[in-house]
């Protein structure tokens, strides 16, 4: 609006003006005939009551640089200037003219588009230009596969994204295979945090080559900030918050702190908004879906052994170490598995059943990095609640 009142688009509309019979050769064939009747690329402004007229054509003056028009209710004939902003252009001819005028040499634009597309670069090359190279990206989805409406309120927006995450995951997820449909709903942004460390934490290690095949390169224009040393997960986060039971951010950092001293708020900012983020979605999302359940009688004697093992190992113990006993007291059945090696392993329902019983969720983080971050005496107190049937309501 503010290009077109200014003028910035004068040129632009006199040269549509000039090109009308063109433009409108372009346009009608994609028109129903009714609607080819009244058609015009030209929207002229009422100059008595303001409003946009969707009207014909009657006469085109090109030395005036103006058309004529005639008021429906009034049959009143009236001469508007194309340009000074008495004017506006249907949009697909405005999108055309605009990069005409603007000289746009790219232009991205969601799979719905590309028919009009393919009418505004018509239209572009008929003004004279060279139209814009293009990139079609799909659409986003709801949580049921289905196309997000705002009539319907489905989906996710950035605002409320932005509300339990921060900027930088949702530019990840917005770059990450634009041409793939991609479901956008409250359930994706942990996953999305954590990627985008997983890049940062990439960055500093690759050659070259290898950056430039890494988002973080394209998003933050070739200056990836460097990670936070120490900092952990956003699941992670989220799993402690929710064992922790509190809303409490200094509380929260108590655990942090315990766990690497070197952690700080003002040491480590991103981590210190990340435990922000993290509070907010768990009471949102994570809170309401909480569903413990009690273990069954061998699971029961499994917990048992965990907590067995975990007392074992001294207070600080590394993740890694914490694992690894998770791991020994797994290798039973029904969890044990057979490698393809021949060597015992540990099926995933022997973790599942750790998250579903001691975290209420039906997934979580690596077990050996929670209970190393949430302390090994809180874990097999944890443990111990479960047992005793403290956890489930």
């Amino acid at each position: 609006t503010e290009y077109y009142a200014s003028g910035r688009f004068d040129a632009a509309l006199l040269r549509v003006l000039e090109r009308f019979d063109e433009i409108m050769a372009i346009m009608l064939p994609s028109l129903g005939e009714e609607r080819q009747g009244t058609y015009s690329p030209f929207l002229p402004i009422h100059p008595k009551t303001g409003i946009v007229m969707q009207v014909p054509i009657v006469e085109r003056k090109l030395d005036a640089g103006a058309i004529v028009w005639r008021d429906p209710e009034t049959a009143k004939a009236y001469e508007t200037p194309v340009t000074g902003g008495h004017c506006k252009l249907q949009w697909k001819p405005d999108w055309g003219m605009r990069w005409y005028a603007l000289g746009v040499d790219y232009e991205m634009s969601g799979k719905d588009l590309i028919d009009s597309v393919k009418l505004s670069s018509k239209i572009c090359t008929a003004l004279g230009a060279e139209p814009p190279d293009g990139f079609n990206y799909e659409l986003f989805l709801d949580e049921k596969g289905q196309k997000i409406s705002k009539s319907k309120g489905n989906g996710l927006t950035i605002d409320e994204w932005l509300t339990y995450a921060d900027p930088q995951s949702l530019s990840l997820y917005m770059y990450n295979r634009p041409r793939e449909a991609k479901k956008l709903y409250f359930d994706v942004i942990p996953r999305a945090v954590d990627e985008y460390a997983q890049f940062q934490n990439a960055y500093g290690r690759q050659e070259v080559k290898d950056r430039l095949m890494n988002p973080l390169w394209h998003i933050h224009s070739g200056n990836p900030p460097p990670p936070e040393e120490g900092a952990v997960s956003f699941s992670l986060l989220l799993n402690l918050v929710a064992v922790a039971n509190t809303e409490d951010k200094s509380v929260l950092w108590a655990f942090l702190k315990r766990h690497a001293s070197g952690l700080s708020p003002e040491t480590h900012p991103r981590l210190d908004a990340l435990v922000g983020y993290a509070i907010r979605y768990f009471v949102g999302f994570v809170k309401p879906k909480k569903q413990y359940r009690p273990p069954t009688e061998d699971e029961a004697k499994a917990l048992k052994d965990l907590s067995a093992a975990l007392a074992s190992l001294p207070e600080g113990s590394s993740p890694e170490a914490i694992q690894q006993k998770v791991y020994d007291v797994g290798r039973r059945d029904p969890y044990k598995t057979v490698q393809k090696d021949g060597s015992a392993g540990v099926a995933q329902s022997w973790f599942n059943m750790l998250y579903q019983v001691l975290l209420g969720e039906e997934r979580g983080p690596r077990f050996g990095s929670f209970a190393a971050l949430y302390g090994l005496t809180n874990t097999r107190a944890l443990i111990g609640k479960a047992l005793e049937g403290e956890l489930v309501k």
